[in-house]
C-alpha cells in the first residue's frame, strides 16, 4: 500500500510538475563580434537569464541586457559566467547581448538560458489552500523540488564535462606541436652529431710538394 502511495505521488509529479517556459541556446562568438537576441515580454513578467562561456580564450565575454526603450537593466564585462533574475516593468520587446569585440583572436562557445514566467504551482489549488499538506502531497512536492535540482546539476556537469573537454583538446594539441619539434630538433641534432664526428675521423690528404 505504501509503495502504491509513493508510485501515484510520482505520477502525480510527472503529470503536474512544470518549469517556466524558456530557452536555452548554444552558440559560437567569432572574435571582434557581437550577438543580440530579442524576446517580447509582458508588464510584471519575471525572467531570468543565465550564461556561461564554454570554450576560448579566457572563457570571458561581455553581457548586457536593454529594456524597449533602450535603457541598459544589466551590464557585465569580461564574465565567465552570471545569472541575472529581473521582473519586467514595460511591456515590449528586451534584447540581450553577448560580445567578443575585446578580443582580437580568440573565438568563443557561448551557453545561455533564458527563462521566462515563474513556476507554476504543483497542486492546481496550493496558492489559495488553507489547510495542511497531505503525506501524498508533501511527497510530491518534494520530489518535484529534488527533480528541478537533478535539472541543475545536469546542466551543470554537462557544461562544466564540455569545458573540460576543449581544454584536454588544447593541451592534447599543443603537447603534439611539442612532441613533433622535439622530434624535428632532435632529427637535426643527431645529424649534426654524425655529420661532426666524421669530419674527425676523416682522412685528411698532404698536398703534392711544389718544385
Amino acid at each position: 500500500m505504501r509503495v502504491g502511495m509513493l508510485a501515484l505521488a510520482v505520477l502525480l509529479c510527472a503529470l503536474g510538475a512544470g518549469r517556466a517556459g524558456g530557452t536555452e541556446l548554444t552558440f559560437e562568438l567569432p572574435d571582434s563580434d557581437k550577438q543580440c537576441f530579442h524576446q517580447e515580454l509582458e508588464r510584471g513578467l519575471k525572467f531570468t537569464l543565465d550564461y556561461q562561456v564554454i570554450t576560448g580564450g579566457h572563457y570571458d565575454v561581455d553581457c548586457y541586457v536593454e529594456d524597449p526603450n533602450g535603457r541598459t537593466i544589466y551590464k557585465e564585462t569580461k564574465k565567465q559566467y552570471d545569472s541575472f533574475p529581473h521582473r519586467t516593468e514595460v511591456k515590449g520587446v528586451y534584447t540581450f547581448c553577448f560580445s567578443n569585440e575585446f578580443s582580437t583572436f580568440s573565438h568563443k562557445t557561448v551557453y545561455f538560458d533564458f527563462q521566462v514566467g515563474d513556476e507554476p504551482p504543483i497542486l492546481p489549488d496550493m496558492s489559495n489552500r488553507v489547510t495542511a499538506l497531505t503525506q501524498m502531497e508533501s511527497a510530491c512536492i518534494t520530489i518535484h523540488e529534488a527533480l528541478n535540482t537533478v535539472i541543475d546539476s545536469q546542466t551543470h556537469y554537462r557544461l562544466r564535462e564540455a569545458q573540460d573537454r576543449s581544454r584536454a583538446e588544447d593541451l592534447n594539441g599543443r603537447v603534439s606541436y611539442w612532441s613533433v619539434g622535439e622530434t624535428l630538433i632532435l632529427f637535426v641534432v643527431s645529424i649534426g652529431q654524425v655529420m661532426l664526428l666524421k669530419s674527425f675521423f676523416t682522412e685528411k690528404r698532404p698536398g703534392s710538394a711544389s718544385t
